[in-house]
């Protein structure tokens, strides 16, 4: 395995998939790593570019054969997962891999290969900002947004844990900070 892994987790809304995107155009021989999950599409949404989506039976048997690196069950019957299988492939390939997933997940990936592993938590500047950005999606309910924000709270106690944080306040800077981590963690 020559490859390093890039993990990226953050409460719904902090712009952790935005991050993520920008930095895997910078190139640094990236390569994202695609998640499995139980959830229903999004219109924008491809499956095997965004997410391997998957029924909830498909993924409990993945699980019970041990084919996941790490997973939760972030809501009720809804699942996230990294296969194993993907990240193998793309260390064989000699790639550096970027994940995007919460928070349980992402320290998980580091226990798992703690010497090779850079983890970065995305926050958002602050609570009301964080609820602003889910309203302006349109993709969901105000309960399901009150959901999100209880659980962001939650995730946020994780942050300590993470070997950098990357305040989320302006994307520009946000994206130069993290080129930076990345350029420095690579070399």
């Amino acid at each position: 395995m020559s490859g390093k892994l890039i993990v990226f987790s953050a409460p719904s809304g902090a712009g952790k998939t935005t991050l993520v995107r920008k930095i895997l155009a910078l190139g640094f021989n990236l390569e994202f790593s695609i998640s499995a999950c139980t959830r229903l599409k999004r219109d924008n949404e491809k499956n095997g570019v965004d997410y391997y989506f998957i029924t909830e039976k498909e993924f409990k048997e993945k699980i019970k054969k041990g084919e996941f690196l790490e997973w939760q069950e972030v809501y009720p019957g809804c699942f996230y997962g990294t296969l194993k299988s993907e990240v193998e492939r793309l260390l064989k390939n000699g790639k550096n891999i970027i994940f995007d997933v919460d928070v349980k997940g992402g320290l998980n990936i580091k226990k798992t290969y703690p010497d090779i592993t850079l983890t970065i938590f995305v926050r958002p500047p602050n609570i009301e900002i964080l609820r602003y950005r889910l309203l302006q999606r349109n993709t969901e309910t105000k309960e399901s947004i009150d959901k999100r924000i209880a659980k962001a709270e939650y995730e946020m106690t994780f942050e300590k844990y993470f070997d950098v944080v990357i305040i989320n306040d302006e994307l520009e800077k946000a994206i130069e900070e993290t080129k930076k981590i990345i350029e420095m963690f690579i070399n």
